[in-house]
């Protein structure tokens, strides 16, 4: 069975702290790993030798798409996973609270699931195992990657899996009552959100999906010298964000505050993916009457979400740890991924088509979804986004020159 822990969290930690809180997560239940329990690549049995609980941290919301396959896991194989439990925390919370137990050695999180900010930030500060480099043969479902969801995995650099994909964005959302003439160009909406002040907004980067997606997908648009180097590429996107922030009242740390914006009327119009128009609409978090529109000419920034280990694992835990994600990368496993197209379309695998997803999955993708959302993808040229390194480095700039002052970090 799986339950739901609350995360208790020093407050203030950034996405790349230095600083350590001082406590970690609660513990699982299980009993703690030691670093003279944890695995090496040559010492992980094929199962557990007894079935191991999985406390799982999830800084992505991604419990909403894997969720379900870990349930069906656990159900099929007892004698793998007893129980699974779980916790939610935001991305900036990671680091705070993974580094202490790997530098520790006292593991109470055992697998996290994160997005591209999360897998970033533990790059940067070693603390997760390299799991492709040392067990990718017991994942061999990572073969029937879509391509995309094959060039995600290649920037995860071995210490992450994939698990769920989507082309994410950016396209826009606005509300239909407010905004007659939808921009289809950044400069249109540049114009836009000048001649209506504070009815156009955006999540901050580094605690936003749809954030990120509209920051790293501008360099494209603008016709930037290097949309893959936010440092030395990117004059006109950052110069594009300082001139719209004139016009922005603030910055919600999170894409669910946003949608709040959305859904009361404080702003009409604001960046979106795929998942971030379908779900909040199905869920009810916003009108249903709230539209949708691409621009006329761009790329789209995939996404994806990982399953990263932090280091110290034990031998018997990582046995189930790679017979989880092995299962999860089977078509029929990874349909649930449509979800209530939250990550749409969400699957990373060929073969895991909308028929094989749950019938109420597929009952909101009928009524919620674009009918040209397909097309558009198929269409569109897509790009990964930044590097770890580079993310990074995008995230910190944008706090310090275009976010400052109007947004409260965690």
């Amino acid at each position: 069975m799986r339950s739901v822990k609350p995360l208790h969290l020093v407050a203030g930690v950034a996405v790349l702290s230095l600083a350590l809180a001082a406590c970690s997560a609660p513990n699982s239940g299980a009993a703690a790993n030691t670093p003279a329990a944890a695995a090496s690549a040559g010492a992980v049995p094929d199962k557990p030798s007894a079935p191991v609980s999985l406390h799982i941290l999830d800084v992505a919301g991604n419990q909403k798409l894997t969720g379900p396959m870990v349930d069906a896991f656990v159900k099929a194989h007892p004698d793998i996973i007893s129980s699974v439990s779980w916790e939610s925390a935001g991305a900036p919370d990671l680091v705070g609270t993974i580094k202490p137990q790997v530098d520790s050695g006292n593991l109470s999180v055992d697998l996290v699931m994160t997005g591209t900010d999360g897998l970033s930030a533990g790059i940067e500060q070693n603390l997760w195992v390299p799991i492709v480099k040392d067990y990718g043969s017991r994942i061999s479902n990572m073969a029937n990657y879509l391509d995309p969801a094959a060039k995600m995995e290649a920037l995860a650099d071995g210490y992450g899996v994939v698990t769920t994909y989507y082309p994410s964005g950016p396209l826009l959302q606005y509300d239909p009552k407010v905004v007659t003439n939808v921009p289809k160009t950044p400069e249109e909406l540049l114009a836009w959100a000048k001649a209506h002040p504070g009815k156009f907004g955006y999540a901050r980067p580094a605690n936003s999906g749809s954030g990120r997606t509209f920051l790293m997908g501008l360099p494209y648009m603008l016709g930037d010298k290097d949309p893959s180097d936010p440092v030395n590429g990117w004059a006109k996107t950052w110069a594009y964000l300082k001139d719209l922030g004139q016009y922005i009242n603030n910055y919600p740390t999170g894409t669910g505050a946003l949608i709040s914006q959305m859904a009361d009327g404080t702003v009409a119009m604001v960046p979106t993916t795929t998942g971030w128009d379908i779900n909040p609409r199905a869920l009810g978090q916003e009108p249903a009457s709230i539209e949708a529109a691409a621009f006329s000419s761009f790329t789209w920034v995939t996404d994806a979400h990982y399953a990263v280990v932090p280091k110290g694992q034990s031998a018997d835990k990582m046995a189930a740890i790679l017979d989880l994600l092995q299962y999860m990368l089977t078509p029929d496993v990874n349909a649930m991924a449509y979800d209530s197209g939250y990550f749409y379309p969400g699957p990373a695998v060929k073969g895991a088509t909308l028929d094989k997803a749950p019938a109420a999955s597929q009952e909101v993708i009928k009524k919620y979804g674009r009918d040209w959302y397909d097309a558009l993808i198929a269409k569109e040229p897509k790009a990964v986004p930044l590097t770890p390194a580079n993310m990074v480095k995008a995230f910190d700039m944008w706090d310090r020159e275009v976010g400052t002052g109007k947004y409260t970090a965690k």
